[in-house]
């Protein structure tokens, strides 16, 4: 079955075709078409992770369909323990997303359209998974980027989204820049024999390529994880994107987009952990800025998906931070990964299912919504005390690793950020529960529980996010570890006075959220930090600075450039011509009034002249013609008898 692996990628790009074609014609309206291809692809997944649960090895094999000298390009599949992980990830999370978008897309003008780029985006995804080449990769990083373009900007006839869809897709280009010089730096590393990640990852472990270029290269591969990923200072465009639909929202931070760019690091590990150690560092550091700056952001959002938002970047930058432990710390940052995403996909549905029945985004709006949407609720708590560490949910075992590690590698001041980011990642999820469903209701219209194929996806996710984070309990073995890791498994003890630590954090981080948001408040609370709120509320002023300071100049710079291009070159070369075509014009009428029309008219004078003369002897007057024959009788004897 694993060496078939590559049909889970194919079968969305298949259904993407026959959505396009077939869509309208079709009963549903297509989704028929994407749901059956996910689904399929869900099954197909835990067979290839069955081949690893029994111990089975990786397996690659490629068609190479271009060749220059040594250098070929390769279209195949490298499934390994990552690959299938990953696999479970993406289809388990897009299939919820498509059943869920049944109820919540349900009457949407371009309802057929939507699927068709949903299961485009999924398959994108895959093939970036599967990809045993970096080309081959690149390609699916970068129409997920179209797709995502599309996706944010569905509802584009309101400038808000376009805006968004502009902004996600220039910044995420941003990243892609590097990303780009760093496939061709590695490629170049190899002698221009190779693009196989496999190949390349063998290469650096046996230091046939230079440090110089493995470093140079690991941060400009870096550059494409900080657009993707949303890492500082990239990771503007991604409270932005929750302009698109919430189900896009899901896909987007749960499974598709964002997931690409951690999975590059640990997909292109062998690259930074034989680099330079500085690169790690910078990795390191980068996530350690991310995840605070994040989760201070994420405390005083209004809109509930934007609070969910700013949570993703900052867990982003856990896993970020996790994988700049080096071997240590790869196992940790992709358990989070794969953690993350059930619950934050739950989260973010969860949220969905609050907006569709309240029509607004904001948690002002809100409150009370406990009774009204009972299975919204449970499964929307479920997520959020996953979020915050609450043991035995998902995100306790995931997230307590990479703190544990960053204090026992002794990245101390990496450990205490990361303390401290998950104090204020369990305060905003109790505010955001307590704003959402507790207390009076304080928005219009009658809230009411979502259609079953809204709350069933919530159920299914609610469950994972119960239930996966066992696979790297200690207690159990730790088998997540044996699926994927670096060199060889060791499977550490549990440490339960680190553990005590995190639990401590977390409930000091739910114990003031509540004391702050028990009872609402039309003033927010934390305004009362004064400047320090006017910091957040503007979000460290990043967008006006890119915005005053690089876009605008760009784009005034640009325009006052192309302005003088156009008046000086442009229009001279036109001008140019005009006045070359007046001068021949006139050159033409001098010669065609004083050549043509002068020899014409001189050539009427001429025959006028002569007809004239003509006209004048022949007269038809008998006398005058007997006149002329005497007068030429008389001059011919003259001239006869002089000779």
């Amino acid at each position: 079955m694993i060496k078939y692996t590559w049909i889970i990628a194919a079968l969305p790009f298949a259904s993407t075709v026959l959505t396009l074609f077939f869509g309208k014609r079709t009963p549903g309206k297509g989704t028929v078409y994407g749901i059956a291809a996910i689904g399929a692809g869900l099954v197909m997944s835990l067979v290839v992770l069955w081949h690893f649960v029994q111990g089975g090895g990786p397996y690659e094999s490629a068609v190479s369909w271009f060749q220059v000298g040594a250098f070929h390009l390769e279209i195949g599949q490298y499934v390994d323990g990552l690959t299938a992980v990953m696999l479970i990830v993406v289809t388990t999370v897009s299939l919820c997303v498509h059943v869920y978008s049944l109820g919540y897309m349900h009457g949407d003008s371009r309802y057929t359209w939507f699927y068709v780029v949903l299961s485009l985006f999924t398959g994108a995804m895959l093939n970036v998974v599967v990809a045993n080449n970096l080309f081959q990769l690149l390609v699916g990083w970068e129409v997920m980027g179209v797709c995502s373009y599309l996706l944010i900007g569905h509802w584009w006839e309101e400038k808000t989204n376009s805006n968004a869809a502009i902004k996600a897709f220039l910044t995420t280009r941003t990243g892609d820049i590097p990303f780009l010089f760093g496939i061709f730096t590695l490629v170049f590393a190899t002698g221009f024999t190779t693009s196989n990640i496999h190949q390349i990852g063998e290469m650096a472990a046996k230091g046939d390529i230079s440090t110089v270029l493995l470093t140079g290269a690991a941060l400009l591969l870096f550059g494409g994880t900080i657009g993707k990923s949303a890492q500082f200072p990239l990771h503007v465009w991604l409270p932005d994107a929750m302009a698109g639909p919430t189900p896009v929202s899901a896909l987007i931070h749960a499974a598709t987009m964002v997931a690409a760019g951690v999975y590059l690091v640990g997909r292109m590990f062998e690259v930074f952990v034989h680099a330079n150690p500085f690169v790690l560092t910078f990795v390191g550091t980068i996530g350690g800025i991310t995840m605070l700056i994040a989760a201070l952001l994420a405390m005083i959002q209004d809109d509930i998906k934007r609070v969910l938002a700013y949570s993703t970047v900052s867990q982003l930058a856990y896993m970020v931070a996790g994988l700049s432990l080096g071997e240590a710390g790869y196992t940790a940052g992709l358990f989070h990964l794969f953690t993350h995403a059930f619950f934050k996909a739950l989260l973010f549905l969860g949220a969905g299912s609050v907006i569709h029945s309240v029509h607004s985004n904001n948690m002002s709006d809100m409150g009370g919504l406990k009774k009204f949407m009972p299975a919204t609720f449970w499964t929307f708590l479920i997520g959020s005390a996953a979020l915050a560490g609450i043991p035995p949910l998902a995100g306790f075992w995931s997230k307590d690793e990479i703190i544990t590690l960053a204090f026992k590698e002794g990245h101390y001041a990496l450990w205490a950020v990361a303390m401290l980011t998950a104090i204020l990642t369990a305060f905003y999820m109790m505010r955001a529960v307590l704003l959402t469903f507790f207390g009076e209701y304080r928005g219009h219209g009658d809230p009411h529980e979502s259609p079953v194929t809204i709350t069933g996806p919530l159920v299914v996710l609610a469950t994972a996010s119960v239930g996966v984070g066992f696979l790297g309990a200690p207690q159990l073995n730790a088998v997540f570890a044996d699926w994927v890791h670096f060199g060889p498994v060791v499977h550490e003890p549990f440490s339960y006075g680190f553990a005590a630590v995190s639990i401590v954090g977390a409930a000091l981080g739910l114990t003031g959220g509540y004391g702050l948001y028990n009872r609402w408040r039309e003033r927010e609370p934390l305004r009362a930090l004064g400047p320090a709120y006017t910091l957040l509320e503007n979000k460290y002023f990043l967008d006006d600075i890119y915005l005053k300071g690089i876009v605008r100049p760009i784009q005034y710079r640009l325009s006052a450039g192309a302005n003088w291009f156009n008046q000086n070159v442009l229009d001279g070369v036109v001008h140019s011509f005009a006045w070359t075509a007046k001068a021949l014009s006139k050159a033409v009428e001098v010669f065609d009034r004083r050549g043509i029309d002068g020899a014409v008219n001189g050539v009427a004078q001429t025959a006028g002249f002569v007809g004239g003369i003509l006209r004048y002897v022949q007269s038809g007057n008998v006398q005058r013609y007997a006149a002329y024959l005497f007068a030429g009788v008389i001059l011919l004897a003259i001239v006869f008898t002089r000779i």
